[in-house]
């Protein structure tokens, strides 16, 4: 079995609540070393999740023999040069979403993955959750017959940071992160769409700030077609009041209703003619876990992992096409 010594570029919070114990805990995986600007940073994680080594350089760790693999656990918009130079060192990728911080360097991933034969993977763990899994069953099993419509809608209000214009945070700053909290957020919806619906082929959408707390868009309405001609449509919403808190998907078909929530994980309900059932499914501690297990064996070679940068690179396009970036 191929042991994965991988390298992580970036140790903010996802790495500590979401993915980092993650590599350590599947067979034949170990974190080797840690990457942050911050000497004080890189040189904490280290010592606090014993991993043997920390760089204060990218390139440093890229180039360390001892390092097969990289995670990429920075701000959107280095993505695309730390994955090329680590693909171009021959070293695989696991990346945290969105891929990118547009469609075009998403397209330039690829095209260095395909050049180079080194595969590259995207932190779309909700695929993997049991919880959409059965979401996924419940549609493909029929459960509420033809597919008529989707709907997405979030609605959160503004954090205590938000109002900090002269210190805000990476997420709102267009140029690091690719657009607002919407391009943060939505990228999980979207991606779980095109999961369960098929690939999304049309898509536009109108952007508004009515905040005034930040430059960037921080309300957003869209229309959507799937490859298979199923509409859908989607509101987001970062400035709303705490009443009006929503984290909803809606499928619409000709024998029922599913809904669901992606960040809270309120219990799915099914509602035919046969009544209302909620159905509650439990994800694990750590949820990448499931994802990054199966990139793990399948760069062991005794798995296959779907969750690609290609696969990965439609989201891109259709946030680019609602915020009228392409």
């Amino acid at each position: 079995m191929k042991i994965l010594k991988w390298g992580f570029i970036g140790c903010g919070e996802v790495t500590e609540k979401k993915s980092g114990p993650a590599f350590g805990a599947v067979e034949g995986s170990m974190v080797e070393a840690v990457m942050s600007r911050s000497e004080e940073k890189a040189r904490r994680y280290a010592e606090n999740h014993h991993v043997p080594k920390w760089y204060t350089d990218p390139l440093e760790l890229i180039d360390d023999p001892d390092i097969n693999a990289i995670y990429i656990a920075t701000p959107p918009s280095s993505h695309a040069t730390f994955a090329i130079m680590a693909m171009n060192a021959g070293k695989p990728v696991y990346v945290e979403k969105p891929l990118a911080a547009n469609y075009e360097d998403c397209a330039r991933v690829n095209r260095v993955s395909v050049a180079t034969g080194v595969p590259c993977f995207v932190a779309y763990y909700r695929r993997y959750l049991p919880y959409f899994k059965k979401v996924k069953d419940i549609v493909d099993q029929g459960g509420i017959g033809k597919l008529l419509n989707v709907q997405v809608r979030l609605s959160v209000p503004a954090p205590e940071l938000d109002y900090h214009s002269a210190n805000l945070p990476w997420r709102l700053q267009p140029d690091i992160a690719g657009g607002g909290f919407f391009y943060d957020l939505a990228p999980h919806q979207l991606d779980l769409l095109q999961y369960i619906f098929g690939i999304i082929i049309e898509a536009n959408g109108i952007c508004a700030n009515r905040g005034g707390l930040y430059k960037a868009e921080d309300s957003v309405s869209a229309c959507f077609r799937f490859e298979s001609g199923l509409p859908g449509s989607g509101s987001w919403c970062f400035v709303a009041h705490d009443s009006a808190r929503e984290d909803r998907i809606e499928v619409i078909g000709d024998r029922g209703e599913l809904s669901f929530s992606v960040f809270t994980y309120e219990p799915i309900v099914l509602q035919t003619s046969a009544g209302q059932q909620r159905i509650t499914v439990p994800n694990p501690p750590y949820v990448q876990y499931p994802l990054i297990k199966s990139v793990i064996e399948h760069l062991q070679g005794h798995g296959v992992c779907t969750c690609t940068s290609v696969s990965a690179t439609p989201v891109n396009w259709v946030m680019d096409r609602i915020l009228g970036k392409i």
